[in-house]
């Protein structure tokens, strides 16, 4: 490792997770069901799977997705500085995937690809309601090891965000545990998004102890907090994650968001949408607006109010990415 650590932090937030393409199609409750789709989750699929959804879609929108770099795209347009590690492959979704980030000023560090696996590619059904089901190939992203890790750009992050989506493999679990050592012994903070119930599900005592011992901010929603605890009353959730962990970013949806601390609940209200088309990101867009408030100086209310501002822009169109530059919506604190 270099002596970046000795230095000043370069970029606000440095993600970590699924580089993934995202195909986004509109489909009605029908379809979800011919499809044998579970509405508003994120299934993993295998490649032959990916293939027959791609087709049976039909019309969709094509970019470069995945939950993190959808966060590290979020702080970018705020007019944060962000960096990103994520596995392509040299193909053409790959090349995508990279060029997306950095036309947004975001610095990308891919891993090293491996022959024969393609990039990873999510394909997303938003039905008239607004609900996503997402319908994941995670291709060679979810190969991720701890070679993969950029330990300088990791140890030149103020924040490292990690994205719980990434955590279904050995390889990858021991790349976050190394990434959040690098980051620690550089005197950054680490964060983790839960990023799906069923995410939680499959990997609870792992996130727990994560949690407990490596994180620094924890990111969910509520949902996915009451599965973490295996608990049914939020207040419940409350409690328990204030022993675990020093600060908790909570969505609730419509009720807004709550900032646990060991001290306080700070319960902020959701911005007011007219209509809300796709709630593809909101989790991820209100990481963003968190993170660059927080890494920038703003108290915990108003970082919180900077991601109800980015999850509202963000739900008000198809796609995970805004489309506006986040800065021009800043308020005067």
């Amino acid at each position: 490792m270099s002596t970046q650590s000795e230095n000043a932090p370069i970029y606000d937030v440095v993600g970590i997770g699924n580089a993934l393409v995202d195909v986004i199609g509109e489909a009605d409750d029908a379809f979800i069901a011919a499809q044998s789709l579970v509405k508003g989750s994120m299934t993993l699929i295998d490649s032959d799977r990916a293939h027959h959804l791609y087709r049976a879609i039909g019309t969709a929108v094509e970019m470069s997705g995945g939950s993190a770099a959808n966060t590290v795209c979020g702080v970018a347009s705020f007019g944060g500085k962000a960096g990103y590690i994520g596995k392509v492959s040299e193909d053409d979704l790959g090349q995508v995937f990279g060029h997306d980030l950095l036309a947004v000023g975001v610095h990308f560090s891919p891993g090293q690809p491996l022959e024969g696996i393609a990039t990873g590619r999510c394909i997303i059904v938003v039905t008239p309601d607004a609900q996503r089901t997402m319908n994941t190939f995670l291709g060679v992203s979810s190969f991720m090891e701890p070679a993969d890790v950029d330990v300088d750009v990791v140890a030149a992050g103020k924040v490292l965000y990690m994205e719980g989506y990434l955590f279904d493999r050995n390889d990858a679990k021991a790349a976050f545990r190394h990434a959040a050592r690098v980051a620690h012994a550089a005197g950054r903070e680490v964060s983790l998004s839960l990023s799906d119930s069923f995410c939680v599900d499959r990997h609870r005592e792992d996130f727990r102890a994560l949690v407990t011992d490596e994180v620094d901010i924890l990111f969910g929603n509520e949902q996915e907090l009451l599965s973490l605890y295996q608990l049914q009353s939020f207040q419940d959730a409350v409690d328990a994650v204030r022993r675990d962990s020093s600060l908790a970013v909570i969505t609730r949806g419509p009720r807004g968001a709550s900032i646990i601390t060991r001290d306080e609940v700070l319960d902020v209200p959701a911005q007011d949408v007219p209509h809300v088309i796709d709630t593809t990101g909101a989790g991820d867009l209100f990481a963003a607006g968190f993170l660059f408030g927080y890494t920038n100086g703003y108290s915990l209310e108003n970082s919180a109010v900077l991601g109800s501002i980015a999850a509202g822009e963000v739900i008000s169109h198809v796609g995970p990415r805004p489309l506006v530059e986040l800065r021009t919506l800043l308020p005067q604190f």
